[in-house]
Formats: structure tokens, sequence, C-alpha cells
């Protein structure tokens, strides 16, 4: 926040989930942030006149200290997203993957991409561009992958501190199957690597309030047993989280199989799975994205480990890599959120990553599984509460109760007027997007319409521990 920060009172309406299949909405409500951010009280059926007199003596507010955020009818507030899984150093990328699927397109699209970020002016063109579009579309915070470039991760980390935009950013560890310029030289070297990003991060935020290092093999296939060793021993050493991919295709399982026999691991499981567990990297901190292919005991191993999955719905269906089971995930106890998996995903938008979770929620439902669909209610859910559990901050962020953070977006839907104009525009207003109500809709109806039809004209600001990161003129 700026240098003068004042205690903010936010007033109208605000949504969030309640518990996974409810959403709750509080209108007429105040809600209370203090300087720093942090959620100090939650009034419903508040009298906002009278608030100086009746509340401000029990927060220990002064008037002239306090800032007010009255929204206009029919706007809502809503806890912002959390993208579980997506490539900054692939944001060019968007939408640009041919017929290709996963292997092929790592080297034709993706590999010489990444390794161009090496040029300082290019990754801070590309870093700097991804994080105010994800911010644009209410994204508070993002586990990102940079390059297995130390500078360029470097950068990308001071830009996410910069920017306010909450953030994991890893270091890509790989020292296998990917072109010789563009890997690790020894495992020992991406260790050492590694621990010189996440000493620079360290440095940058001590506290590790904003922006936190993840340690990052990129998966297994790219990475010797050694290096997936060596890592496993970092992840113990530093207790910092783990981000990878699992199961994201059929080939790729197969390769995993043929890399990695249990000889080499050790372990008894030799399935996907298995092969991280045998390392050290299946932990209660680990985010595991895709996850489309688990068998049963995978699925059990998982969540017996306490690691998180992140669905990708986008991408896993535009590399043509599959539709993830989540409510059967969900059923064995997996802990998932939404990742928009940029470049394989082609938008930055969480929202369309909930909305494209709902239908290919349906498309496992068509295969039989009738029970596997995602409600409204569902995707949100995994959009922010979900998501802020996959990344750790279930207890900072994802809703709006006392001692949680203000990382939260205000959304305007746009009002048609009698005539068939929406209100404002006329007045100069920016139309509210591709989203019109009506008037008649209920509020249920009118979250719903935003889900399937909103984007980024209708998050009209976004706040990140109470600092505005974003306001959309």
């Amino acid at each position: 926040m700026a240098a003068d920060k004042k205690n903010t009172v936010f007033y109208g309406t605000f949504i969030h989930s309640k518990k996974l299949d409810e959403l709750e909405y509080l209108h007429n409500t105040a809600v209370f942030v203090d300087s720093n951010g942090k959620i100090l009280a939650v009034e419903r059926d508040c009298d906002l006149d009278n608030i100086a007199t009746t509340l401000f003596p029990k927060l220990g507010w002064q008037a002239g200290n306090v800032a007010t955020e009255k929204i206009k009818d029919g706007q809502f507030f809503f806890p912002g997203f959390i993208d579980t899984h997506l490539h900054a150093s692939q944001y060019p990328n968007v939408g640009i993957f041919g017929k290709s699927t996963l292997l092929d397109w790592l080297n034709r699209y993706t590999f010489p991409l990444e390794a161009s970020l090496a040029d300082p002016a290019k990754a801070r063109a590309v870093y700097t561009r991804c994080i105010r579009k994800t911010l644009s579309h209410g994204t508070t915070c993002a586990a990102y992958y940079a390059t297995v470039d130390v500078p360029s991760t470097n950068l990308l980390a001071d830009l996410c501190a910069a920017s306010g935009q909450r953030a994991l950013v890893g270091r890509v560890c790989m020292d296998q199957l990917s072109p010789a310029w563009y890997r690790d030289e020894s495992p020992e070297a991406s260790v050492a690597a590694t621990r010189a990003s996440i000493a620079h991060i360290r440095g940058i935020d001590p506290a590790m309030e904003i922006v936190r290092p993840v340690i990052t093999p990129r998966f297994a296939p790219s990475c010797s047993a050694p290096l997936l060793r060596m890592l496993g021993e970092l992840a113990r050493e530093t207790g910092l989280p783990v981000q990878t991919h699992i199961s994201e295709n059929v080939g790729e399982i197969a390769l995993v199989k043929e890399l990695f026999p249990p000889a080499l691991t050790g372990a008894a499981d030799e399935s996907y799975a298995g092969v991280y567990d045998a390392f050290g990297l299946l932990t209660d901190k680990t985010i595991l994205a895709h996850a489309v292919h688990l068998s049963e005991g995978e699925a059990e191993l998982i969540r017996e480990r306490g690691a998180k999955v992140s669905h990708c719905p986008c991408s896993n269906s535009a590399i043509t890599s599959g539709a993830a089971r989540v409510r059967w995930l969900i059923e064995k106890g997996v802990v998932c959120g939404l990742g928009t998996d940029m470049s394989g995903g082609y938008s930055p938008s969480v929202l369309e990553a909930a909305r494209l979770a709902a239908l290919v929620s349906r498309h496992v439902a068509m295969g039989g599984d009738e029970g596997a669909k995602l409600s409204v209610e569902e995707v949100l859910y995994l959009a922010t509460r979900g998501g802020a559990e996959v990344v750790g901050l279930e207890k900072k962020v994802g809703g709006f109760e006392v001692g949680k953070e203000w990382d939260a977006q205000l959304v305007a839907l746009g009002e048609v007027d009698v005539d068939g104009t929406v209100k404002g525009v006329e007045a100069g207003e920016a139309e509210d997007g591709n989203v019109d109500v009506f008037g008649w809709e209920s509020w249920e109806e009118r979250v719903a319409k935003w889900l399937f039809n909103g984007d980024d004209r209708n998050t009209r600001k976004v706040w990140v521990k109470g600092r505005l990161v974003h306001e959309r003129k």
C-alpha cells in the first residue's frame, strides 16, 4: 500500500464460498480492513452512516484515517482468484499449440521461447505483461514456473513483488530429455542454481508475505534420478513447497515407466506418483498439475501424502491430454484447485478455467459417470478456497472471514435499462463486458451468468493484502 496507508471500510454485497457446494451472499455488509490488509470485522446489515460512532471506537480507529469503498447496487466483492499452475515464461505462446501433443509441443514451441528469456529485456516484457494480464482477470495469487535461467527467474519474483501480486516463483529444473542448449548441466548445477534463486526470493521478501520460492522439477521425464533425489532432499531441508506435473497424457506416463523402473527408484510402486514419492517429492506442500490419468492407487497415495492437484481443464483439452476426473479426486479426499496452465492453456483467466472445469466435468459425466458434474458453486470454490489450500494459503485468503487478508476483486455486471441499452454507457462509462443483467435475475443466476459469460471487463478493481493492484478505468 502507499506510504499513507489507511484503514478501509468496504461496503456492499460480498459473495464467497462457504463450503464446496455453497456460496454465501452478504448484502448491505461492511468489511473492516486495517492498514496492513487484514480483515478485522464483518458487520451485516450495517448502518454505514453511523459506523464512525458505533464501530470505529471498538476497532481503535480514528475517522480521519479511514477510507470508504462503497460499491453500486448490483456490483459485488468476490475473493481473488488463485491460479495454481501457469508458466509465466510461456505467456507469448497462448493459443499457439498447433496440432501437437505434449512432448512434441514442448520441443517445437515451449523450449525455444523459454530459452530466449535469458535476454533480460525480453524477459521483462513477457513477465510484466503476464502479471498485468493475470491481475486484470482477478488473479491475486499465481504459482509460476519461470525458466532454467536464474536471473530470469529472479526477475519474475522481483516483478511480482513490485506489482503486489502474491506468487510462488520456481526456477525450472531439468537435466535430460530436452535440447542440450536448454537444460541444466548436471544435477549438482541444477540444485545450486535453485538455491541461488531461493536465496534471492527470500532476500526480497524474507517473511514470504507476497512472494515465495517453490522447488520446481519440470516433470519426472525431464529430470534424472539423481536430480529428483537431490531436489527431494532440498525440499526436506528447506520446508519449501514443490510444484511439478503428473499424468498429463498417456505417452508421458509410458515414458516415466520406461525411465524410472523400480530398480532405479528403489520403490515397489512404479507409478508416476510412486516415482515422486520415492524421491521425497510427494509431500503435503506438493502441487501436482493435471493428474488426468491417475490410477486408484496413485490417488490414494497422493491423499495419504497430503499432496494437492491443480486441475487445468483448458490445456488438458487444447493439447488433447484428456479429461481429469475432479469429482473422483475430491471424493478420494484429494484437495484440488484450478490452473490456467498458460501456454498449454489459451487464457490467463481463472474464471475461464472455472467454466471449462464445469464443461469438462460434463464430458466426464457423458462417459457414464453422471455424478461427475461440477456445479457453479463448486468450480468457484476451486477457484478460490480450493486454490488457497493448494498453495498453502488457506488460513490467509480465499474468503471474507475475520483474520483473513483482503485479497479481493470488485465485479461489475452490465445492467440493461428499460430501453435495452446498458446503463451508464451513454454517460461515457465503459460497458461492463459480455454479461447483461435485466434486473429480474436472482443473485445465484447473476453469478452463473458471470461464470459462463464474464471476462476481465467485469473486474473493475483488484486488491492484494489491502493494496489496490489493478483498476479498470
